[in-house]
């Protein structure tokens, strides 16, 4: 129903140790509804003795990631008990409640992160934030190995509270006021102008400045000339470590979040600094990565093992005695150790790097089509607040002036499309939209550990396969190579589609590469380029797409048809093809449950048979005119009945047009057939 738009991308709820509900399978507690547990751990959370806490702490940050426990923790009121353990006399408990507040908003999703902000626990967290803020520029402490020690512990509570703050602001608009009125922009700016020192805080802030920072215009005017430099500061970082990377890549999604403050004479510098980073994130050959630091990890733990023996041998019995003599007082020690790695992500420094890297280039991918969703203004008025040779600008020095004009939002102007072949962005996103690299794939298939990378692998390719479209629809033909660069794509594309057996199986896949293939043959045809799926191909995709539960899915097949039926209607010798594609869009049209696919099948019949020789002869064979007739008012009562409870106001309106444009096919349809007829 009209052209095809691409959503903007929101970040998925982040899970601390992978995800919550296959963590608690492979724990083998994914049924358990016992509330004895949570009874016990919250009532330890009021003991006198500061270890007791600490431990209950970290046992809730083990039962929230079993996703039958949450209603039980709900119910006896987690939150509150949780929250005053944020300002908890002992760093320890801060640490490990925040940890457990962490999994808790990253595995109950929205309605828990809403019910948090309901049962104040934005209070302490900011109070935590402010405290761990004026910790860290206290120089009191001595001597200053305590010091040093005092100032890890208090990073480490800043890290695990602002990851309490993004999973809550990414959840509920009351969060994001109360970040704003509570002024914790200049609390978390001060956390990431550490990133030198501490990079695992500064990508903890910079993934919350991409939330908070997004259609906030309120907290836009709180940025001043020293914020964008740390900004600055941060995204320029020589340093390329995959944590780095990471950082870099976030810091530069804010940074395009805050476009509408960005002085003119600086946009395009903006604009290349952003793209550069982008582009460099994506060069990287992840699957290679991936396959390194498995190797890395595999030869760094075959050291230790043959380290650990020829110590034990070296020892023998005394080692026996001594463990047993240090058991006691180290016992404290190793038993905290356990508990707050509960609450991290992994810590093994190879898989860390790895999941840096692959998080660094699907957020990469998310920002392009986020870029590419931006709304617009016009052309012109980008071309009378800008000169062509500033998209050769390179990024230094780009926020040093907030002086000057400022502009509404960026638009895909033809500098931007400049920027995006300059950097090479469609090619490097073409390259990512093929299959995950297979060795990696079964490295990590046959470790644990690494499992959950194969996963995220996959959604890399199908954010490239998501942004190739965006780039698609927005950027000059000329700007994706030319028709033969078209062509080769689409042909590329087939064969990714066609080559898995099961791709009707893969739900996330099939909806990115059917949406891929949507704008791609939209723009083909728009632009009289011959196409490259044959019939075959085309209803072997669609019969498989009709009867996926997902809704987009359907949407994208049945508009693939329409694309394809109506190139197809102008030429000789499509008699059955066109046939075979009428009474399949009938199908859906008059048999799918959504109003959407529906309307959309129905807009594609429209195109279809609306010319040509062999769609009028095709009409008349399939009782075209007579089947809409039959349906047209079914589809105007169930418009009337299920509309307002179940569409947006933006689908019923699409649909009334729909409707509307429904009566005048059927009155063309008359004609036609009166006129083959006669």
């Amino acid at each position: 129903m009209g052209k095809s738009r691409t959503k903007r991308f929101k970040r998925p709820q982040f899970s601390p140790t992978g995800d919550c509900q296959a963590e608690a399978a492979a724990n083998g507690t994914e049924g358990e509804e016992d509330d004895g547990p949570a009874a016990e751990l919250l009532e330890k959370l009021q003991h006198p003795s500061a270890e007791v806490r600490e431990c209950a702490c970290a046992g809730l940050a083990r039962l929230v990631q079993q996703r039958p426990a949450l209603p039980g923790l709900a119910r006896r009121d987690a939150v509150r008990r949780l929250g005053p353990l944020l300002l908890d006399p002992s760093l320890a408990v801060r640490e490990t409640a925040a940890g457990a507040l962490r999994n808790l908003s990253a595995c109950g999703g929205f309605e828990v992160c809403d019910d948090m902000v309901t049962k104040d626990i934005m209070t302490p967290l900011v109070a935590l934030l402010k405290e761990c803020s004026a910790g860290l520029d206290s120089n009191e402490m001595s001597p200053q190995e305590k010091k040093d020690q005092n100032r890890n512990s208090i990073e480490n509570i800043a890290n695990e509270a602002m990851n309490v703050l993004w999973n809550i602001c990414e959840c509920s608009s009351r969060a994001v006021s109360i970040f704003n009125k509570e002024g914790c922009l200049e609390i978390v700016l001060k956390y990431l102008s550490r990133f030198s020192t501490n990079v695992d805080l500064a990508i903890s802030v910079a993934y919350c400045l991409q939330t908070v920072t997004e259609d906030n215009p309120e907290l836009l005017n709180s940025f001043t000339a020293p914020a964008l430099h740390v900004l600055e500061s941060a995204m320029l970082s020589p340093v390329s470590s995959m944590d780095y990377i990471l950082l870099k890549t976030l810091v530069a999604g804010t940074v395009w979040n805050l476009k509408d403050i960005i002085p003119s004479k600086s946009q395009a510098e903006i604009i290349n600094a952003i793209l550069k980073i982008l582009s460099e994130v994506l060069e990287v050959d992840a699957g290679e990565i991936v396959i390194q630091m498995k190797e890395a990890e595999t030869q760094r733990l075959k050291a230790a093992a043959e380290t650990e023996e020829i110590r034990e041998n070296a020892n023998g019995d005394d080692l026996i005695e001594d463990d047993e003599m240090e058991e006691v007082p180290h016992k404290r020690k190793v038993r905290r150790k356990t508990f707050i790695s509960d609450l991290l992500p992994p810590t093994d420094k190879e898989l860390r790097e790895a999941m840096a890297l692959l998080t660094a280039q699907q957020t990469a991918l998310e920002i392009i089509v986020n870029m590419c969703c931006s709304e617009d203004p016009s052309d012109d008025e980008w071309e009378e607040l800008s000169s062509s040779d500033e998209s050769d600008a390179f990024m230094e020095n780009s926020f040093s002036e907030c002086g000057g004009q400022l502009l509404s939002p960026l638009c895909l102007s033809h500098e931007v499309h400049t920027a995006f072949t300059n950097y090479l962005i469609p090619k490097k996103i073409f390259e990512k939209t093929a299959f995950p690299n297979s060795i990696a794939v079964d490295l990590c298939s046959r470790s644990p550990t690494w499992k959950s990378l194969v996963r995220k692998m996959n959604t890399i390719q199908c954010r490239a396969l998501v942004c190739l479209q965006s780039l698609v629809s927005l950027l000059d033909v000329d700007h994706l190579g030319g028709a033969a660069a078209l062509q080769t794509l689409a042909q590329h594309l087939s064969q990714l589609l066609f080559s898995q057996p099961d791709f009707a199986k893969h739900v996330d896949f099939l909806e990115a590469i059917s949406s891929a293939l949507r704008a791609l043959l939209q723009t083909m045809a728009s632009k009289n380029i011959s196409q490259c799926m044959t019939p075959d191909q085309l209803m072997t995709l669609c019969t498989a797409g009709i009867h996926s539960s997902n809704t987009g899915v359907r949407v994208n097949v049945v508009s693939i048809l329409g694309i394809t039926g109506s190139v197809l209607a102008k030429e000789d010798g499509t008699l059955e093809t066109l046939k075979t594609i009428g009474c399949f869009l009938l199908e859906v049209a008059t048999k799918d449950p959504s109003l959407v696919v529906a309307g959309e099948a129905l807009d594609a019949l429209f195109d279809v048979f609306a010319d040509g020789k062999e769609a009028e002869r095709a009409s008349i064979q399939i009782k075209l005119l007579s089947a809409l007739k039959e349906f047209q008012p079914v589809f105007k009562t169930k418009i009337r009945k299920e509309g307002r409870g179940k569409y947006s106001p933006d689908q019923l309106c699409v649909l009334d047009n729909v409707k509307m444009n429904l009566r005048r096919f059927v009155a063309y349809q008359e004609t036609v057939e009166k006129r083959l007829t006669t």
